[in-house]
């Protein structure tokens, strides 16, 4: 009987992990897929014709708490 309890409570862990994992990868497709709207925005707006200083401010406000940097976690060389 000890050695059921101990399955059991050993598979309840083992459960709540798997649920922990699968809610935090929803979360970070969530995440992922909102940075690339806000950087797909970004395109759009200096494929426009603006000035990549007013895109950049756009995409600076869109971005705000989504990702790391002034400009949502992704860089490029100029």
């Amino acid at each position: 009987m000890k050695h059921l309890l101990m399955i059991i409570v050993t598979f309840s862990a083992l459960h709540a992990h798997a649920e922990s994992k699968a809610e935090h990868k929803k979360e970070t497709i969530a995440q992922h897929q909102a940075i690339a709207a806000a950087h797909q925005a970004a395109a759009q707006c200096l494929a426009s014709g603006k000035d990549e200083k007013v895109c950049h401010t756009e995409l600076a406000a869109s971005c705000k708490g989504l990702a790391l940097g002034k400009l949502c976690g992704m860089r490029h060389a100029h």
